[in-house]
């Protein structure tokens, strides 16, 4: 799929789409919208008119606005807007019309006021004023339509459209580029913007407005796609893009691939560029894309004096001895104003750089911000706080291994990371200057929560004390019961178990549930009623404080389509995880083994779609990309409702060495190995593209791909994908489904699948789809094209004894 890093932004309003009076896309002179009236194009998919905005809580004034909307969706969705920085307030009566002069106007019809006006320079009388089915509000000669004589896509505000150009008119000096709304309600220009590189290189920016600070770039085109992003390469694609450099014009644009799809491409106010498709069934916008992937990239997302956290919400939050500079703006996530200080600084009084009482409060475990540092001469650490106390603008400083740094003015994207408790080289302290006052009361407030939480303690232990009492009889009646006491209901997040509790919920590891690349699974109890499945793993070379931090980094990726962890236990070289009990075990089970329940093609095709949707989310929406690096039957449980769920994600930081090490060793996954794994090439996430393919060929099938089967044409054993890419290229799809389904099965899905299937195991990683483009083609929102047969499964093909190995 290509998916572009363009631009705009989901709003709601308090009104409704303004109705129409007459389904027409043109004004003709002498003829005017009124408050109520639309425009609206020939395909149905845009409108134009007046709709009204809803302002902050604090504003009694209504404002309103002319502006281009998605016609043919339920939520009202903005795309452009005339007059997005003069709103017009309290009004009852506006009217959108041709002027004498030939340009449109939005005029007050008691004192015809002109109060927006386009701009055309060669003025006439003979103008019409026509919205295309492309979105795109253009003024014309009605004698000579295809001269253009002003067009809002060369005015646009912050969604890209299909057709129009991001870029420069080299003639006129015209700059196409799309700037973000003010906050969620207001489409006042914001704080980012998207544009081509204004240095001359060939590729795009997302800048920071006031500053012009780029964050994220597209990487340079070559001809076919920008470097950074690969995606535009597949073979599957939803867009199709051109980049233009000649004497007239310097610019990019693309186009849908199929016409009939509704897409939204927007800068946020958040300053992320965002790809969003409307999906009839949700009835709602779905996002596909967006860039940069971490919400605490974008240049001052959360202003002044505010620390970043990514995979959290808020990611915004006042550093200590500051406030919300503005609540209301923040709620509307214009962060812009940042905080502010509680307490004025002593220098800004005191005049005198020689003494000054402000105090310096540490921020542990952050990634300090890059602006423009001052690096000074001290050898120590109470030297560069003096360096710093003797400057009133200084407002911090950090002292490490590079030295003094010092900054001065605004403190920008300082960014908080999660203590790990090693050594961690992006890890910083900066030591935030503050006014004495202020100190002392962030002292007092720890000093009480200290004294509260050992006045609670002493409580505690007082009631422990009583309780244990009632436990050790309680234990010694239970000893061999197997459950985990009530001491662990009720916590949240991940959960530190202890090794004896989880040895007597499972019942001393005698329930086991099955035995994987990385140990053995038991099957225990928390409470004699919460089912848990504890893996206890085998080779985990890390220590205590590494595996604590990796664990957490793992808990806090949560998906629908991803086993959730519970917990872990880490005892002496002991190492367990603890995870959410899967009732209806592994794929694999219910595939192969001809005694479980036999899956219809709905739950088959669920699945497929279920896994797609997880390993996705894995590649493209974690903080950092997990590549599983082993797919396969085992590794995908069902739950209750047989909803599939992927396993043991995030092994390679638990085990702590070379993954590549470790699928060297595995046992049971070489039928699903990608060849540029086994042929030592550094992987990436098509690994696991690949042996998802594989595993499809198995769901169709009911068999392992690594059993052989029979051409119906000859006695020759054959490797099963080999079969099935011969068998999908003759249009057979009925030999290669599973028996045990007895022909109920939706032959297009199955044909749908089979293709992914083959496109996934194409030899060399470039020729797969990414697993976002997966989820699309499953959705069934974008077709795929045949795929050819892999020139590796042809070489086997080709061999009279060609079997698998």
């Amino acid at each position: 799929m290509r998916v572009l890093p363009v631009v705009c932004i989901l709003l709601f309003f308090c009104s409704t789409t303004p109705a129409s009076f007459a389904a027409t896309d043109t004004i003709l002179a002498g003829q005017a919208l009124d408050i109520n009236d639309k425009l609206v194009s020939k395909n149905g998919r845009y409108a134009l008119g007046f709709f009204k905005g809803r302002g902050k809580s604090s504003e009694s004034t209504t404002n309103w606005y002319l502006g281009i909307w998605f016609n043919t969706v339920r939520k009202f969705t903005s795309a452009w807007v005339a007059n997005r920085d003069k709103p017009i307030k309290n009004t009852t009566s506006l009217e959108f019309t041709l002027s004498i002069d030939g340009n449109l106007v939005i005029l007050n019809p008691s004192t015809k006021s002109i109060i927006w006006s386009t701009t055309a320079k060669n003025r006439r009388n003979s103008t019409i004023a026509m919205l295309s089915n492309s979105g795109n509000l253009i003024l014309t000669d009605y004698s000579n339509s295809s001269e253009v004589l002003w067009q809002s896509f060369d005015h646009p505000t912050d969604t890209f459209f299909p057709g129009a150009k991001l870029g420069l008119d080299k003639v006129t000096g015209l700059n196409r580029r799309i700037v973000s709304w003010k906050n969620l309600v207001n489409p006042a220009s914001g704080a980012y913007h998207f544009e081509l590189d204004p240095s001359g290189i060939n590729q795009l920016l997302l800048l920071s407005l006031n500053l012009s600070v780029p964050y994220w770039s597209s990487g340079v085109w070559n001809g076919k796609y920008f470097a950074s992003i690969p995606e535009m390469t597949s073979d599957h694609p939803i867009f199709s893009s051109t980049f233009v450099d000649n004497d007239q014009e310097k610019y990019f644009t693309y186009n849908l691939v199929h016409e009939n799809m509704v897409t939204r491409h927007v800068i946020d106010v958040s300053g992320q560029t965002k790809t969003f498709i409307w999906l009839e069934d949700s009835q709602d916008w779905t996002m596909i894309y967006a860039q940069p992937k971490a919400q605490c990239d974008v240049y001052a997302i959360c202003g002044a004096f505010t620390t970043c956290t990514d995979n959290v919400v808020p990611h915004c939050n006042c550093m200590e001895g500051f406030t919300i500079t503005s609540p209301e703006d923040w709620e509307l996530e214009d962060r812009s104003g940042g905080c502010s200080r509680i307490t004025q600084l002593d220098c800004t009084s005191n005049k005198s750089t020689t003494h000054t009482t402000d105090k310096f409060y540490s921020v542990p475990c952050v990634r300090s911000p890059q602006d423009n540092p001052k690096v000074e001469a001290a050898r120590s650490a109470g030297e560069c706080a003096q360096v710093c106390l003797n400057n009133c603008s200084c407002t911090a400083y950090s002292f490490g291994y590079s030295g003094c740094s010092i900054w001065y003015n605004e403190l920008l994207n300082v960014r908080q990371l999660q203590c790990s408790d090693t050594a961690n080289s992006s890890e910083e302290t900066i030591f935030l200057r503050l006014s004495a006052k202020d100190v002392q009361s962030l002292k007092n407030n720890r000093r009480g929560t200290v004294v509260g939480a050992v006045t609670g303690a002493g409580i505690f232990v007082l009631c422990l004390l009583a309780l244990i009492l009632s436990l050790m009889i309680w234990r010694n009646k239970r000893k061999s019961s197997g459950h985990i006491s009530n001491v662990f209901q009720g916590c949240s997040g991940i959960i530190a178990f202890r090794y004896n509790d989880l040895q007597g919920a499972t019942k001393k590891f005698t329930d086991k549930l099955g035995e994987g690349s990385f140990g053995s699974v038991f099957k225990g109890f928390i409470n004699d009623s919460i089912a848990i499945a504890v893996k206890r793993l085998d080779g985990a070379y890390q220590g205590e404080k590494e595996f604590r931090a990796e664990v957490n980094s793992i808990g806090v990726i949560q998906h629908i389509n991803l086993v959730n962890l519970v917990g872990f236990c880490c005892d002496g070289s002991k190492r367990l995880l603890v995870y959410e009990y899967m009732p209806n075990h592994s794929l694999d089970v219910h595939l192969f083994r001809g005694n479980s329940m036999v899956l219809n093609w709905t739950a088959r095709y669920r699945i497929a779609l279920g896994v797609a949707r997880g390993l996705a989310y894995l590649h493209e929406s974690c903080r950092d990309c997990i590549i599983h690096c082993d797919i396969k039957p085992e590794n995908i449980l069902l739950d209750a409702s047989f909803l599939p769920k992927i396993a043991d994600f995030g092994m390679a930081k638990l085990l702590g060495r070379d993954f590549s090490r470790v699928l060297t060793t595995m046992r049971g996954t070489a039928g699903y190995l990608a060849p540029e794994w086994i042929s030592g090439v550094a992987i990436t996430p098509k690994v696991d593209v690949y042996s998802y393919g594989m595993v499809l060929l198995e769901i169709i099938s009911g068999r392992r791909n690594t059993c052989t089967t029979c051409s119906s044409n000859d006695n020759l054993d054959v490797y099963f994908p080999v079969h099935a890419a011969h068998k999908l290229l003759e249009g057979d799809m009925e030999s290669l489904l599973d028996h045990m389904l007895h022909g109920d099965v939706n032959l297009d899905e199955a044909e749908l699948v089979c293709k992914v299937a083959c496109w996934c195991i194409q030899d060399d990683e470039f020729d797969r789809p990414t697993m976002g483009e997966v989820v699309q083609i499953l959705e069934k929102l974008v077709e795929i094209r045949m795929p050819p047969i892999p020139r590796l499964l042809q070489a086997m093909a080709g061999s009279s004894s060609s079997i698998c190995s």
